[in-house]
């Protein structure tokens, strides 16, 4: 059985409860500084993505964010779309062994051999299926909003869930690769389908001014 690699999740990387940024702002403590992470934190993270494509990419780069800091992959992630055109399942379902190569030796993006294999693979896989259909099954494993539990503390936010658990076997089942319990919760977290920021976090759907969804890029 192949077992998903250890990762270092963005939720999980500095513990403590809600923090002030410099504009004194409460934040989850990984979303305080640098910029590129209070950016993400304060409009993507827990906020919902819809869209195939826009799926397809955030799960890659989760992919590849296995075992690393996610701000390798934030301040890489331009150079990936460009590798992966854009990441449109169609055009990167077509890339080629010459295409697999040139991958390799982009030093914009992560040259993990495994992780690009798997992209392109999960490309194939996707390619195959109905529009919306990645959207669809990713969002039917979302749990009832009313269910959430606010957490106080980055200490009891979970790495993984019955749900992410149940999506990364749906997933395996249908033939992608590369995607565990801890990378679907990632995901699951990113994409919006449950929202981990913390009870005193600006961005907590708890708070006044938090929680607007936003779709796609």
């Amino acid at each position: 059985m192949t077992t998903e690699p250890e990762t270092t999740r963005v939720s999980a990387q500095i513990e403590g409860g809600a923090r002030p940024g410099p504009d004194g702002r409460l934040r989850c403590p990984w979303g305080t500084t640098p910029e590129d992470y209070a950016a993400y934190h304060d409009t993507e993270w827990g906020r919902p993505v819809h869209g195939d494509d826009a799926l397809f990419e955030r799960l890659c780069l989760e992919g590849f964010q296995s075992g690393l800091s996610w701000l390798t992959i934030l301040r890489k992630r331009e150079a990936f779309r460009a590798a992966f055109a854009d990441f449109h399942i169609p055009a990167v379902a077509r890339f080629t062994e010459e295409d697999e190569r040139r991958l390799l030796a982009d030093s914009g993006i992560v040259r993990n051999r495994a992780k690009i294999g798997a992209a392109l693979a999960n490309a194939r896989v996707a390619a195959e299926w109905a529009p919306g259909e990645l959207d669809r099954l990713v969002w039917s494993y979302a749990p009832d909003p009313a269910s959430r539990r606010a957490h106080r503390t980055t200490a009891e936010v979970p790495g993984s869930t019955p749900e992410s658990t149940a999506l990364a076997k749906q997933l395996k089942k249908r033939g992608f690769r590369f995607v565990g319990p801890t990378t679907a919760y990632a995901l699951m977290q990113a994409c919006g389908l449950v929202d981990d920021h913390l009870a005193d976090c600006w961005c907590s759907p708890q708070q006044p001014a938090g929680g607007a969804p936003v779709s796609g890029r």
